[in-house]
């Protein structure tokens, strides 16, 4: 018999009808209504799709593209892809806290905000408005030598001690004049750990930049402007506001300053820095002390001989040299060379809660985002970072529990299995892990 055709009763009646609504006021009882479908995004993925149209083309390739090929910020991203995570059922125990401690600070999730450049591009709170967003979410902010509000504004306009990215610059005297100005101003106002990026020698062949009228310096043009006038808020923020420039270097706005301070940012650069240097910025610097860039097990264990706190395995989003290794997929081996001597932390490539967890796994700290906050940066300014990270809280519970695990502090590599093939991470032998995916 049919399990759609109505039964019939012992005295022969058909059912009784109550159960079924009788009004369709009754039939939408519960449901919500919009006359449009809720703008809010629910992923990184709906950030950058409405970043994408908040931005000229101008500034787009500049937050959304790499160098040359682009293969490196690719590869970033499908590093992730290479890895499934382990479940397991029945535990009882959700974890209590996203908690973890980087550069002797707690924070309330393994998130960190990367070091990302003219961030006023953007969005005009650039990076004051992302180290806001940080401290609504419970974590911290890395300011960059080439932000668009200085080291002292930003540190004047917050709550939290945030921590600083030095590039090491030439100065009049060599590197080490301009780096100790730099460093001593950070230090002078309370920035409470730095970060020395090694992996920009010189600026990468960044192509789709180029292309699109954003080199040195930046070319208008007709169709340009008519796009960039198509943005209004854009426009109307970057008029008034005129946070464009690199303060820390150029203490002015405006377009003029922004080329200005480029040029300087460029002709700052030292192919020549070594570890030596690396050797004098730790000496000089009172605090914790992390060196940003690196890819290779040796130059861990030559950063950590030196006295680094940490490092961070970091191909610069792919902006530098292409055909470099996915962050990733370097991440083991840096991280047995670091061992218990100090934290790693990762950035590139990392959009899902999902990702947090592969890189906590095969032995990251903590993670460092840079495009995924710049996008809600773009959408909603500091509401919008604290929305992203939010986001990334969420994921991160939410595959933990589902994982089976208790406690960030429990992953290790078997919870992770190859994506292709039987087994776990743990079940291959170290060399095997650090040569995957291969």
């Amino acid at each position: 018999m049919s399990p759609l055709r109505r039964t019939v009763a012992a005295d022969g009646a058909l059912p009784a009808r109550a159960t079924r609504p009788t009004t369709a006021s009754a039939a939408l009882k519960g449901l919500r209504f919009r006359l449009a479908t809720d703008p809010t995004p629910i992923s990184v993925d709906g950030y950058r799709e409405r970043a994408r149209r908040a931005l000229p083309d101008m500034i787009w390739s500049y937050v959304d593209h790499g160098s040359e090929t682009e293969d490196t910020m690719r590869g970033n991203r499908e590093a992730f892809s290479r890895y499934r995570v382990e479940a397991r059922m029945l535990g009882g125990q959700p974890p209590k806290t996203l908690e973890t401690e980087v550069a002797g600070r707690r924070v309330s999730l393994p998130v960190l905000l990367a070091p990302t450049g003219l961030t006023g591009l953007s969005h005009w709170t650039g990076e004051l408005g992302a180290a806001h967003g940080a401290e609504r979410a419970g974590t911290l902010s890395i300011l960059s030598t080439s932000s668009t509000w200085s080291i002292e504004e930003v540190a004047a306009g917050t709550q939290e001690d945030h921590l600083f990215q030095l590039y090491p610059f030439s100065g009049g005297d060599g590197l080490r004049s301009g780096s100790a100005e730099l460093m001593e101003r950070a230090q002078r106002v309370g920035y409470s750990a730095l970060f020395v990026t090694v992996d920009v020698p010189v600026i990468g062949n960044r192509e789709w930049e180029r292309l699109r009228g954003m080199g040195a310096p930046p070319t208008i043009t007709p169709a340009r402007a008519f796009d960039a006038a198509r943005h209004v808020r854009w426009t109307y923020r970057y008029l008034r506001h005129q946070r464009v420039s690199a303060r820390n270097l150029l203490d002015q706005g405006g377009s003029a300053a922004a080329v200005e301070s480029v040029n300087r940012l460029a002709g700052l650069m030292n192919p020549e820095l070594n570890w030596d240097d690396i050797a004098w910025m730790r000496d000089r610097w009172p605090g914790p002390f992390y060196v940003k860039g690196i890819l290779h097990p040796e130059d861990a264990r030559r950063a950590m001989a030196l006295g680094a706190d940490g490092v961070v395995v970091s191909n610069h989003g792919g902006r530098q040299l292409d055909q470099a290794r996915a962050t990733l997929d370097a991440l083991p081996a840096v991280a047995a060379a670091v061992g218990q001597q100090g934290e790693v932390l990762l950035d590139g490539g990392v959009r899902r809660g999902s990702d947090v967890v592969k890189a906590l796994c095969l032995g990251a700290t903590a993670v460092c985002i840079g495009r995924p906050f710049i996008y809600g940066l773009a959408v909603d300014g500091a509401d919008g970072v604290r929305a992203v990270l939010e986001i990334f809280r969420e994921e991160i519970q939410r595959t933990l529990t589902l994982m089976g695990v208790e406690s960030l502090e429990h992953l290790g590599p078997e919870w992770l299995a190859p994506a292709s093939g039987p087994g776990t991470l743990a079940d291959l032998p170290a060399t095997a892990v650090d040569v995957l995916p291969g």
